[in-house]
Order: structure tokens, then sequence, then C-alpha cells
């Protein structure tokens, strides 16, 4: 992974939350909150909480005597995502690096994370800190994405801007957010990690948007994936986007459209 591929800042969080979250991210939080829920911890640890999503959805199912503690690495994403959040003095934010976590051995029954593992420069390392923090018995809880070529927009956003820059295309989708898919992989870092009984299930769901415009702006305006459409051809980033809508347009129409989206769901004990 690039170093580049960490950033978010500027305009990106609220494009992030406004485009990609209902497209792609809040069918899996749900369903991540809900196996949260069911473990019923009372000390919980976020990783990578991006602009919230998950915390939104988690907060009202867990115990009034919760202490939840939300972090993420990129401070604009969690001071976004603490402005959506409604008051919740169960709630504490935390900037903090997944590979060095600021907390004591044995703090948490679950340390959760949605979507942020592909992004750890060192997964062994984000992966012992988990088991660290945990307390004995607790849980890892965290999913990834499955393989571009089954999360259908992703996939026609790359191949649209790849055909527009062909000699040099943005790949970050395919790098970074589609890069760590691999189960036996994952099980494998998992078990060196010091885990045990890692459970992975894939699961699939729908994303859905009013027009093929709204996934080229999420994918193109609210991702990294900007960033390196603005470093092969600054100004054109509009033209880019218009790209992408247009190839989302010729295979799924003009006007609402659907298309699939597919993760991975991995539940290790401590």
């Amino acid at each position: 992974m690039l170093e580049t591929d960490k950033v978010f800042a500027g305009s990106i969080p609220e494009n992030y939350d406004r485009y990609m979250v209902p497209l792609i991210f809040e069918p899996f939080a749900r369903d991540l909150a809900r196996r949260a829920a069911a473990l019923m911890p009372v000390d919980v640890l976020e990783i990578a909480a991006g602009t919230g999503v998950v915390t939104r959805e988690l907060a009202p199912g867990l115990s009034p005597a919760a202490n939840y503690v939300v972090t993420d690495l990129n401070q604009p994403m969690l001071d976004f995502a603490a402005s959506r959040q409604a008051p919740d003095s169960r709630i504490q934010w935390r900037q903090a690096d997944a590979q060095t976590l600021p907390f004591e051995n044995a703090t948490f029954d679950l340390v959760f994370c949605q979507f942020g593992a592909m992004f750890f420069t060192d997964r062994l390392s984000a992966y012992r800190e988990a088991k660290r923090v945990l307390k004995p018995g607790g849980h890892y809880l965290f999913n990834v994405w499955d393989s571009i070529e089954e999360n259908h927009f992703a996939n026609e956003v790359t191949n649209a801007l790849a055909r527009m820059f062909p000699e040099d295309p943005p790949r970050f989708m395919v790098r970074t957010p589609h890069g760590y898919h691999d189960k036996a992989l994952i099980r494998s870092e998992l078990e060196s990690a010091g885990f045990s009984r890692v459970v992975i299930e894939t699961i699939s769901a729908q994303s859905r948007a009013p027009s093929p415009r709204i996934p080229a702006v999420a994918y193109c305006q609210g991702t990294v994936l900007r960033t390196e459409i603005e470093a092969r051809a600054p100004g054109k980033l509009e033209e880019a986007t218009n790209c992408a809508a247009s190839a989302i347009e010729a295979r799924y129409g003009s006007g609402e459209v659907a298309a699939k989206i597919q993760a991975h769901v991995i539940l290790a004990a401590g």
C-alpha cells in the first residue's frame, strides 16, 4: 500500500460520508453492528472508524454501562464522525494508530473494525495489538472487501479510468480497498498474531443509487482515487467522473442503478 492511500482530507470526508457511506458501507455497518451487539461487550474499541457509520449503528445496541472508545488514524475523519454522532457519554473519541494502540493490555471485551484492515501498513502488528488489548475470552471482529470483480461499481469505475488513462491507470481501488481478500492469508495472519477459532463468512449485498452519477462521484471524488486522478490530469476530475458515470450507465441504465457488493466478515477469538 502506498502512503498516499491513507490520506483522507479536505472535502474527501464529507464526500465519503455523503456518497460512499450510503452506497456501500451502510449495509455492512448494520451487519457488523448486529454481530458486535450480539457478543454483549461492555468495553468496546472501534478501530479505523472513518466517518462513524458503524458507531452510529452500534451505539444504540450497547449496554448503558458500556465504555465505547472510537478511534481513527485520520483526525479529520474522526472529527467528522464525532460531529455526526448524537451526544453519548459512553463514547470517547481518540486519534490512534491500529499498529501502536495507546491502551493497556487486556482492556477490551471487543475490538472491531469496518473495512480498515486493508489500509494497515503492517497487518501483523495491528493484529497483535488487537490481541494485546483484548481481555481473555474477548473477540476481534472485522470485515474486508472481497475482490474487485465481486464489487461491480468499483470494478466499472476502475475499468473506465483505465481506458481514460491507458498508460498509467489509477489502481487505488484494486491495490488497497480490494487488495486483501485472500481468506487463507487472512486466517494465517490472524493465527500468526495469536488468535484462535478464526471464522470467516462471505456476505453479499446490493449497492443502490438513484443515478449512475452517484457511484461515479462516490468513487472518483470521495476516495483517494481522487488524488490519483488529479495527479494524472490536473483539472480533469469532472471529466474522469463523467467517464465513470457513462460506463455505469452503459451497463446499468440511466435511472436508478443497483449492483453487487461483497465482503468477508471475520470473527477471531482472543
